[in-house]
């Protein structure tokens, strides 16, 4: 296939490499999960056809570029995330030219498109893998994963005590050709998705050649999974007991964010900065505090991480502002923009988050009130979207919709879901097909069904239903993009100025601009000076003091 086939995006600075002023210091990044999207050629699974055919309704929606959940050929033992070939399409999404024909018309829109990128594990379908385990021991290619002997008389213990995130030990023993029990393979989640070893230099080359692949088929960046989880510490050392999922995003492990992690994507910078149109990469990275994910975006590395701290925040003000104060003040001192976002493909949707008491994590398996967790997720929307920085927005989350939790078992599919003791296991709920129609098969996700059941109920927050109703929650986001865009005081930043307000209210200002946020559960009269551009819930301006009411965000024209 010839390369080079849909041309990048112009950039919007002529800056030299490693500055700090391209397009993504304030974007607004959506994210599309696939299989849930749209479904082109009506098997009941989204595909990159499906994709491209609504890419008009995201340009009329006002965000910035496209970020793809992975598409790669892959057994789908972790949805896409075991990737066997990352240079070609799994034909449950279609083919390296719809691909390319999806970037190219999201370039004539006016669209980027970021691509996941799995650099941390491959699937064991992957040819590197099954050569290892055909070559059997002492086969080169075992040097590219993390084979070892296990322990005990006859090794029959795992190499370490690791625990993988999708529960039960981070180690699968293996057979050798002969059928003896033979060594044990590292895979920190699923057995289907070996670890990588980084410390190899052909690993490093290959997904050098992997990006320069895709950049070369015009994709404008690269969200990287696992970022903080490429290098382990040297010897593989024990951690000394069970339960160290409790520990992940508290202390610093000797599987994840590693030193190390960071000369990788020096290099990858060095390639991205290359080419034209402002490229980037954004790192999936969870570290136990902000400022070492700031490590991640120092200048000469990364553009972005996900501030996964704010999204594991709760709907309270004093929280609040000290996760947005101690995330700017995180991302100055490398000149990274700050990054906002609420809800994703790995966590229950914050309109269901929001909806019971606080305080209960980024997994829940409670519907809660679904009109007051409704309501503070519109609030909750405005408040990002007025944050200096770059915000993220999960397929669906501009629909208002819920969590499915009251999947029937026989229908999940998450992995996690059937190993005791790992990952919550109910990412299926925020992962169901989204409606697009008021009826229909599958309210117009495709003409053959969902591969997750919808719930019945959902017609009425379909696409078609929202649209042109200024009440609703789809509307609210494309007025507040569209205001973010002509506002010049909203979008890139990396300050605010706190004013003073009543306990469990927000208020700042940026220039031009002030964001007044009520996370209580009560009307509040504050003093307002300006005009109203748009608020979560109906409000009025009466004179120099205002009502705000229950989880309400307002903007204002100052």
């Amino acid at each position: 296939m010839t390369q080079h086939l849909a041309a990048p995006l112009t950039g919007t600075s002529d800056d030299a490499p490693g500055h700090r002023h391209g397009w993504w210091q304030d974007a607004v990044i959506y994210q599309v999960y696939p299989r849930s999207f749209a479904d082109g050629n009506g098997d009941g699974m989204g595909d990159l056809d499906g994709v491209r055919r609504r890419l008009p309704y995201l340009r009329e929606l006002g965000v910035d570029a496209v970020w793809l959940s992975p598409f790669y050929a892959s057994p789908q033992a972790d949805a896409g995330y075991d990737v066997a070939d990352y240079r070609a399409i799994d034909p449950m999404f279609g083919t390296l030219l719809d691909a390319d024909a999806l970037i190219r018309d999201a370039h004539e829109l006016r669209l980027r498109v970021v691509v996941d990128l799995v650099p941390n594990h491959s699937s064991q379908e992957h040819d590197w893998f099954k050569r290892a385990l055909r070559e059997g021991p002492g086969s080169p290619l075992r040097e590219r994963y993390h084979f070892r002997p296990g322990k005990g008389v006859n090794g029959e213990l795992p190499p370490n005590d690791w625990e993988s995130i999708f529960g039960g030990p981070a180690w699968t023993r293996t057979s050798d050709p002969d059928g003896t029990p033979g060594d044990w393979y590292l895979h920190l989640f699923a057995p289907e998705q070996p670890d990588f070893n980084w410390d190899h230099p052909a690993v490093a080359d290959e997904f050098r050649s992997i990006l320069r692949f895709w950049l070369d088929m015009g994709v404008d960046g690269f969200r990287v999974d696992v970022a903080h989880g490429l290098v382990k510490a040297d010897g593989l050392p024990d951690i000394g007991g069970a339960g160290q999922l409790r520990l992940l995003g508290n202390d610093v492990m000797p599987f994840f964010d590693q030193d190390g992690v960071h000369e990788i994507y020096r290099q990858w910078r060095r390639i991205l900065d290359e080419y034209p149109g402002d490229r980037i990469a954004v790192a999936e990275a969870w570290t136990p505090t902000v400022e070492r994910t700031a490590n991640y975006v120092r200048p000469d590395e990364l553009h972005q991480a996900f501030n996964f701290q704010y999204l594991s925040t709760s709907w309270e003000g004093p929280a609040l502002r000290e996760v947005i104060d101690v995330s700017l003040a995180a991302m100055r001192p490398v000149g990274a923009p700050a990054t906002w976002v609420l809800s994703n493909h790995d966590v229950t949707r914050h309109a269901t988050r929001f909806a019971g008491p606080p305080g209960g994590g980024t997994q829940t398996r409670e519907a809660g009130d679904r009109t007051l967790g409704l309501r503070r997720a519109r609030a909750a929307t405005l408040l990002m979207l007025a944050l200096p920085g770059s915000a993220y927005i999960y397929q669906g989350e501009e629909l208002g919709l819920p969590d499915v939790t009251d999947l029937p078992d026989e229908a999940r599919q998450d992995p996690s879901y059937f190993r005791a003791d790992g990952q919550d296991g109910f990412r299926d709920g925020c992962r169901v097909p989204i409606p697009w129609t008021r009826e229909g098969s599958s309210y117009g996700f495709g003409a053959g069904g969902s591969w997750l059941p919808q719930p019945d109920d959902w017609g009425p927050l379909s696409v078609e239903a929202q649209t042109g109703d200024p009440d609703s929650t789809l509307e609210l986001y494309r007025s507040a993009l569209a205001v973010r865009k002509e506002h010049p005081g909203l979008g890139a930043g990396a300050s605010v100025e706190w004013l003073d307000a009543p306990e469990g209210v927000l208020v700042f200002a940026r220039p031009g601009f002030l964001c007044t946020v009520n996370t209580t559960d009560r009307a509040v009269r504050i003093p307002v000076r300006g005009a109203l551009l748009l608020s979560s819930h109906p409000m009025t301006a009466d004179g120099p003091e205002t009502e705000l009411p229950a989880n309400t965000t307002g903007w204002w024209a100052v």
